[in-house]
């Protein structure tokens, strides 16, 4: 496969009706360029209210009709009446995959005791990841890249580090990582030889 199609959905009542300029869809858009080097990558983007109904149905068309083998959300996680990101995400799965939530608050209550109030969870649908992430473009490039002591090296793994290996196992593209951002972790038997 000569291209990744990633999903992006932003779940926002506020900036769907664009009472204000959405952050998160060019957070993701941003990151992810810099972060993968192949294969090459094309966006689907969606930006949606936060309606359980409308969110189903952005992720299973992502998936089923505009073939993206990952699909990344951003915002509905909290606790809050209107936040249904994870139970339309946990609607349309055919696994979960709890390991990225646990992960995700992990990196969060570094900085916030309030993390523990996130509720986003990944699922496999087909042969998709679907990953809910947080809303702000900070918390967004903290949890997929983890944090770094000042000579760079891993203090707690963003999550990103495990997406490449988790689509190689589900059928998707073979994903290549710009180290300095992320460094992908597979095992050596899953490694491919770099070509020359």
């Amino acid at each position: 496969m000569s291209e990744l199609i990633v999903g992006l959905v932003s779940v926002s009542d506020r900036a769907s009706a664009g009472v204000y300029r959405d952050e998160g869809i060019p957070a993701l858009e941003a990151w992810l360029k810099t972060a993968i080097t192949a294969p090459a990558l094309r966006f689907e983007t969606r930006l949606i209210a936060d309606e359980q109904p409308a969110i189903e149905a952005a992720l299973r068309a992502l998936v089923d009709e505009s073939g993206c083998r990952l699909v990344l959300t951003t915002g509905g996680t909290g606790p809050a009446a209107r936040d249904v990101t994870p139970e339309a995400t946990l609607a349309v799965a055919d696994k979960v995959m709890p390991g990225f939530g646990e992960q995700m608050r992990q990196i969060s209550l570094q900085f916030v005791p309030t993390a523990i109030l996130s509720r986003q969870v990944a699922v496999i649908r087909k042969g998709a990841l679907i990953i809910n992430l947080p809303g702000q473009p900070k918390s967004i490039r903290e949890t997929l890249e983890g944090l770094k002591d000042a000579a760079g090296k891993p203090v707690v793994h963003g999550i990103f580090a495990a997406v490449p290996y988790c689509i190689d196992l589900i059928g998707g593209p073979y994903i290549e990582t710009d180290e300095s951002v992320v460094r992908a972790f597979r095992p050596k038997s899953a490694l491919r030889p770099q070509p020359k």
